[in-house]
């Protein structure tokens, strides 16, 4: 009998998508193409679900592993293929063998022309499984489940399980995004968490040498690759924040200098947001984690951004529920790496926590904003995430 190992692909949430379905399933495609392109295997789709075939078997906890990356995915399964024949399906299990002591059938019939109905495929190869191995039938708590998938392109499909993926949508389907990625625990999961939703995105980040120092770059870069698996993430623009700082601790009153430098850095994350044609700024906030993160400090911080919105995916989770994220992602052990990025170098004893806008505003016309943004983005530093 002619069979061969599978992979079989679903998603959930694009089924929602009506008349637009196609581009997000193409999108899914592309996607799953893009994780495996460095395995030897075949990706393809019939209706609502993607095949991974044509690999060696060796390589199949590499591609399972490297699916549970792709956002989109619903569940998956490893399956044995045969041909879609009443004769055949029943060869197919008398020399099938099962270890556990308790079992069940579950089949799905979409090939309607299948001459037999989901529940008489069950019945009959649920009889065929007793007679030839020691085992129970029990349909309310089996310890194995055989579940039987009868699609319309002519193949079954016989697999015991269904791992799940991300769930989520494409990413590359819900626009581009500029992510303020720092060394810490929320960046990269708020980096993680827009992707989810379909965002492509980039990064950018503020860097003050020789305040801080190239290993706290290195951080950085190094949180921006462990991520990429899941989010695709290709580019980072480094920013030199050392002389916005400075000119922020001279001329400022120190409770301020917090609100005034995200202030800035927003102001300036929009300015290269534009420049490279992302339609959102993206940044780890979650409400009243830190003094800066405040109804009252987040609304200082929104009033700068004049054409673009500011997408906060972490806003409503406590730190406990970031770290598991980050744990899951392979973030965490990175982010917790002792090297100080910008914000704590120049982190003023007291700051304050409910800042008044007219205040902050009068604290920055000691400065000169435009010219101080405008050097910033002259003297960035691209760099490509491999």
């Amino acid at each position: 009998m002619e069979q061969k190992n599978v992979i079989i692909i679903r998603y959930s949430e694009i089924h929602l998508k009506g008349g637009n379905r196609n581009y997000f399933e193409k999108a899914l495609l592309k996607n799953i193409r893009l994780a495996l392109k460095n395995i030897t295997c075949s990706v393809s789709k019939y209706s609502s679900r993607y095949f991974v075939t044509d690999y060696n078997l060796d390589d199949e906890n590499k591609i399972i592993k490297l699916l549970g990356t792709v956002f989109g995915i619903y569940s998956f399964s490893r399956a044995v293929q045969i041909k879609s024949d009443k004769t055949l399906l029943f060869k197919y299990f008398e020399n099938f063998n099962l270890t556990s002591q308790t079992f069940k059938v579950d089949t799905t019939r979409a090939d309607k022309s299948f001459p037999m109905n989901s529940m008489e495929i069950s019945r009959e190869i649920g009889g065929i499984i007793l007679e030839h191995n020691n085992i129970k039938v029990d349909i309310h708590n089996p310890q194995t489940t055989v579940y039987i998938d009868i699609r319309e392109n002519g193949f079954t499909y016989i697999f015991h399980d269904f791992i799940k993926g991300l769930g989520g949508m494409p990413v590359g389907t819900a626009g581009k995004g500029l992510v303020m990625l720092s060394g810490g625990i929320d960046s990269p999961v708020a980096a993680f968490k827009i992707a989810k939703r379909g965002m492509n995105i980039m990064a950018i980040h503020f860097h003050s040498f020789p305040y801080t120092s190239e290993q706290a770059k290195n951080k950085v870069i190094k949180l921006a690759q462990i991520v990429k698996p899941y989010t695709q993430i290709y580019k980072m623009i480094v920013i030199p924040f050392t002389k916005i700082q400075e000119e922020i601790h001279k001329h400022c009153n120190e409770e301020y200098m917090i609100t005034i430098m995200r202030r800035f850095m927003v102001r300036i994350a929009e300015k290269v947001a534009n420049t490279y044609k992302c339609q959102t700024i993206v940044t780890g906030e979650s409400l009243g984690q830190v003094a800066s993160q405040t109804i009252e400090s987040i609304t200082s911080t929104n009033s700068v951004a004049q054409t673009l919105p500011i997408l906060r995916p972490l806003i409503t989770m406590d730190k406990e529920e970031i770290i598991e994220i980050s744990k899951k992602i392979d973030a965490f052990e990175t982010s917790i790496l002792p090297y100080e990025d910008c914000c704590t170098v120049f982190l003023p004893k007291s700051p304050i926590i409910k800042p008044k806008l007219e205040k902050v505003i009068k604290e920055e016309e000691k400065l000169d904003v435009e010219f101080l943004v405008n050097n910033a983005v002259e003297n960035l530093e691209e760099i490509i995430i491999d």
